[in-house]
């Protein structure tokens, strides 16, 4: 009877449905692998306190992991996430993203609406569903500094790797 529950325990299901997620790049590029760098650029995350979001699907959750001595990510809420695009949301030009914006490029009236329908994966955040939309957000460091040091993983106190839901502490901190 034990063998029999260890087998239940390894089945796999494949009834993940994605989430969510906001990485945040800590650290800069002195020293770091051709790999990690390379991996970073897809990500879009060009330079130090750029943010990205990303949908927690398996290629993106690989990548996310080979960067996690360089980035914080975690599940954002969409409480984080209406301040988010509010305050550092942009359009092409370098414009802030407001609600009139979104109602010329978008189905949506409003930023929390937007909001909303991201996260619960209606829309995506890429060039198909939202045009003219910058995808990095650019943040201020943060008021305070980060929590502990930004050399050790948020496990040992420090920063870096998947902090949960500590992101939105981070994010509110950066804006």
């Amino acid at each position: 009877m034990v063998m029999a529950t260890n087998k239940k325990a390894k089945i796999k299901h494949d009834t993940y449905t994605p989430k969510l997620y906001f990485a945040v790049r800590i650290r800069g590029a002195p020293g770091m692998k051709r790999k990690i760098l390379d991996t970073l650029k897809m990500l879009r995350m060009h330079k130090v306190n750029h943010g990205v979001l990303i949908w927690a699907e398996k290629s993106y959750r690989g990548m996310l992991n080979k960067c996690k001595d360089y980035i914080a990510f975690g599940e954002i809420e969409e409480k984080t996430l209406v301040r988010l695009l509010r305050v550092r949301g942009r359009i092409e030009g370098n414009k802030p993203l407001t609600d009139e914006h979104l109602k010329n490029l978008t189905e949506y009236k409003n930023i929390s609406e937007f909001a909303k329908a991201l996260l619960d994966g209606k829309i995506q955040y890429r060039e198909n569903d939202v045009y003219k939309l910058k995808p990095v957000f650019r943040l201020h460091p943060p008021r305070k500094g980060h929590r502990g040091n930004i050399k050790k993983h948020y496990g040992e106190g420090g920063t870096l790797g998947n902090v949960g839901p500590y992101i939105n502490d981070i994010i509110h901190k950066m804006l």
